[in-house]
């Protein structure tokens, strides 16, 4: 039994020595490889991200501003479309007041065209129901089919966004 005994503790010793075994240099090696392959993997990942996260930023600030300038200018549409009512209304053109009116009107223009804001183009064009809201049909032979015949209220775009659109007699 001496024998079993000594055996079991020499296997024992065996596997002591192995666990407390310093690692080789090899080993080493390929554990701060191992290591710096996954901090490349996580910094690459990391800079990905990031990356996305600048873009995605620049992406809502531009909706911001375009959604901000889009309400803006919805609320003062109905103030321009009074003005241009009064300028069409003046009977005496030499008026002070006409042309007081008439300078506010080109400000206003001026300010949408630098904001990017268009007319949309309506009489004489085919009738578009993306942009054209239709409110009254005529027949009339002398005009073309789904053509708009008359404006009685203009519509804008921001861009390629319609902010209001035109409200049209369409001719069949």
């Amino acid at each position: 039994m001496d024998k079993e005994k000594m055996q079991e503790q020499t296997e024992e010793t065996v596997e002591t020595v192995e666990e407390n075994k310093e690692p080789t240099m090899e080993e080493k090696l390929e554990e701060a490889q191992k290591q710096a392959k996954d901090n490349l993997d996580k910094y690459i990942r990391q800079l990905a991200e990031f990356e996305n996260f600048r873009k995605r930023s620049n992406s809502e600030k531009t909706a911001m501003y375009s959604n901000g300038v889009r309400d803006t200018v919805e609320k003062l549409l109905p103030v321009i479309d009074n003005f241009e009512r009064a300028v069409e209304a003046a009977d005496d053109k030499e008026d002070p007041m006409y042309k007081g009116v008439e300078m506010i009107l080109k400000q206003f223009m001026e300010i949408l065209e630098n904001l990017g804001v268009k007319e949309i183009p309506s009489k004489g064009e085919p009738f578009d129901p993306n942009v054209h809201s239709a409110v009254m049909h005529i027949d009339d032979e002398s005009c073309d089919e789904n053509v708009v015949v008359e404006v009685f209220q203009k519509g804008y775009t921001l861009g390629d966004k319609v902010i209001r659109p035109s409200m049209v007699k369409v001719a069949n």
